[in-house]
């Protein structure tokens, strides 16, 4: 019976909720973990229909102390919440047993991003074959419109409008926007769309490999990790790491974080907000040099140390 709620679950978040694959595969894997731990509790058979809020809490304990960080125990625990609700909705219990429970909290460390010479100098890649040129127009877009790795991933060629120098991005949710295109991505695109004429493409796709196949994301991960590495650069480089670095010097150089926020497809303001944070050491900077009360302050202790 459970095997045959989870499909039902599965087809329900696919189509009526719509989210993305990698979200999908991520609650089924959580609930079968948590399937297994309860049939190992119980010793034998159980069903959801019959499942307590003290069976999964004790699960949830049961996971923490073996390691499991607060964020995946959140992602555990959103995934039994959510699929609670489902069967709720279905009429095959009465209240959702794991509604009152919370995940440990989590600290939510900043984004680290690429100063501008770091990014500049990543950029700056010797583009004389199909790959480089590939590789080359996929960097530049990440980071002149701030898209995150699926939405990237899953571009056609039609959703570049390069008479508007935009893209038209599906994000989360199935949420559309449109995005802006920097000049240099959209140069570097038309390169690559140059070369991609002469590969036999089994679909529309922006970004496919040598053999015509839509690019997969553990393949654009690894060739922005290579060209890190190959322009040794002192950090790991990867779409998101990207993606941090045009929110934030959007940010430093517009301050208008509403229009971030957008950019970036963020249904919440308080997500861009992060962001806010990043530059606070560079900004007490300025603030102690510029300020007269700060730089006053700062002579005075500097002169108290002298004197002792």
């Amino acid at each position: 019976m459970n095997a045959n709620w989870f499909k039902r679950f599965e087809s329900y978040c696919r189509s009526e909720r719509q989210l993305s694959a990698h979200t999908v595969r991520n609650y089924l894997y959580e609930l079968h973990r948590v399937s297994a731990k309860l049939e190992e509790n119980a010793c034998l058979s159980f069903l959801w229909s019959e499942v307590s809020h003290e069976q999964i809490q004790h699960v949830l304990g049961q996971l923490h102390r073996q390691g499991l960080s607060p964020r995946s125990l959140s992602l555990t625990l959103s995934a039994v919440k959510q699929f609670c609700d489902f069967l709720l909705g279905e009429g095959v219990i009465n209240a959702n047993p794991a509604k009152s429970l919370s995940a440990p909290k989590q600290n939510k460390p900043l984004p680290k991003n690429m100063d501008l010479d770091s990014v500049t100098h990543l950029l700056e890649i010797d583009a004389d074959d199909l790959l480089s040129v590939r590789d080359k127009a996929i960097m530049e877009l990440f980071y002149s419109s701030g898209l995150r790795l699926a939405e990237l991933a899953a571009l056609d060629v039609l959703a570049i409008r390069f008479a508007e120098r935009q893209v038209k991005v599906l994000g989360k949710g199935s949420k559309e926007r449109i995005v802006p295109v920097g000049r240099c991505a959209i140069q570097a695109i038309q390169a690559w769309l140059a070369l991609r004429e002469s590969i036999l493409c089994q679909d529309e796709a922006l970004f496919v490999t040598a053999k015509g196949k839509r690019l997969a994301h553990r393949s654009i991960q690894a060739r922005l990790a290579k060209w890190g590495q190959e322009q040794a650069l002192n950090m790991r480089v990867h779409p998101h790491k990207l993606r941090h670095s045009f929110a934030t010097h959007m940010l430093e150089s517009s301050a208008d974080l509403r229009a971030v926020q957008e950019l970036l497809g963020h249904a919440n303001l308080s997500t861009t907000q992060i962001y806010t944070s990043l530059d606070f050491q560079h900004l007490a900077k300025v603030y102690d040099g510029a300020h007269p009360r700060a730089s006053r302050a700062k002579k005075l202790n500097s002169t108290k140390r002298e004197e002792s």
